[in-house]
């Protein structure tokens, strides 16, 4: 089995959101959407070919009602499908995922003359965020992004955590700052304001090396005066072993359930 976590620049239209989700067919197992962010997340999971069918229907879905013209959202982007990860969900099929990878990058490429940055083993997402157009030209595509949809950054990553933790009291500059001081090779960090909150958005990359409750008592360390922590957001699903690691009596303190697992969601 095979995930595939598509992150595109609309969260706000609910009609529309809801005949992206249709398009995605079968392999569709959650969607998280956000109006501050603007920004959705569609995850996919099924064998191979099941897989790259609903990815290449629901991305030629996304590119027939929508485009980057006067969006705005607070989540950096740089294409309406702005990150297209594959998954192997059994760690033995990394070199299929890649292929998986490479070949809707080629198809995504030519069907709509899009720009295709990789990523995976030898170059991150953030490399490709700090340096596409800057000295670093697509993998596939034209040189420079289209008018209407930009461009995509498509890898291939192990499984990992899309995690949020919002803050009440705090300034944007001192989330920046917490951020910062809880960044580690194993948790990439960046700060928001969103409503009336500022939160601490998070991906851990290396689930069997640090856990979401770590993370959340790092934060925590780091308050000071009124700052408290509000809540804690899941995005997409998560692997059953990280909500098992857990402490049960902290999993709403976290965000998390066994509802929104992987497996619980495949079944």
């Amino acid at each position: 089995m095979f995930e595939c976590v598509i992150n595109i620049s609309e969260g706000t239209n609910v009609e529309v959101l809801n005949d992206l989700a249709s398009s995605a067919g079968v392999s569709l197992r959650d969607v998280h959407s956000d109006s501050i962010h603007n920004r959705s997340v569609f995850t996919l999971i099924n064998n191979a070919d099941q897989l790259l069918y609903d990815v290449k229907h629901f991305i030629t879905a996304c590119y027939q009602c929508l485009t980057l013209i006067d969006h705005q959202g607070v989540h950096p982007r740089f294409g309406v499908v702005d990150v297209v990860p594959f998954v192997a969900l059994d760690g033995e099929d990394v070199a299929k995922a890649v292929s998986m990878r490479d070949e809707t990058a080629q198809w995504l490429s030519e069907a709509f003359t899009v720009p295709v940055f990789l990523y995976g083993a030898t170059r991150s997402l953030p490399e490709i965020r700090k340096s596409a157009f800057k000295g670093l030209e697509p993998d596939f595509g034209p040189p420079t992004p289209h008018p209407l949809f930009g461009a995509v950054a498509m890898g291939q990553r192990p499984v990992l955590l899309a995690w949020n933790i919002c803050l009440s009291g705090c300034t944007l500059e001192r989330a920046q700052q917490i951020a910062t001081n809880v960044r580690t090779l194993e948790v990439r960090t960046l700060a928001f304001v969103v409503g009336e909150h500022v939160q601490v958005s998070c991906n851990l990359i290396a689930l069997d090396v640090v856990k979401p409750s770590e993370v959340f008592d790092r934060v925590a360390m780091q308050l000071e005066g009124l700052e408290t922590i509000h809540h804690c957001e899941l995005v997409g699903l998560c692997p059953s072993s990280v909500v098992s690691s857990e402490d049960p009596s902290r999993l709403e303190q976290l965000g998390l359930s066994h509802e929104a697992t992987i497996e619980v969601r495949c079944k």
